[in-house]
């Protein structure tokens, strides 16, 4: 079973910038969607961005677009968020999260459950 790890999280100010890696441990991306989720206290757990890595696809939720990027590094089996003007509405915690071998990516509006592994998340802190 492919384990997915994050990791890059911390506390950072309002305007400042964060680069989240998740790490797919002995797997080899291919035909496969990476999403990114947030869940802030009281919160439901939201999709913020994924990536379709086969053809580099992207998408975003508008309240992260333009401030946040999606990227992979096949060679490094990772894909990161890199988050910048960054507001404390942004805090939460991180999680990743793949669909293997699906050819596309769920749309961010998808159920939780359109995604098989999850990572255990990481916690981003911005304060004002």
């Amino acid at each position: 079973q492919v384990q997915l790890m994050e990791s890059g999280g911390g506390s950072v100010q309002a305007g400042g910038s964060l680069r989240l890696s998740c790490d797919a441990s002995g797997y080899t991306y291919s035909r496969d969607c990476v999403g990114w989720f947030r869940q802030a206290p009281g919160k439901e757990r939201e999709a913020v961005a994924n990536i379709y890595i086969g053809d580099g696809r992207t998408a975003y939720a508008d309240s992260v677009k333009g401030r946040f990027t999606v990227s992979q590094d096949n060679a490094k089996n990772t894909v990161y968020l890199q988050m910048n003007s960054l507001t404390p509405e942004d805090t939460a915690m991180y999680y990743c999260a793949a669909r293997f071998s699906t050819g596309f990516c769920p749309t961010l509006t998808s159920p939780r459950n359109s995604y098989t592994a999850w990572g255990q998340g990481t916690q981003v802190t911005v304060s004002s």
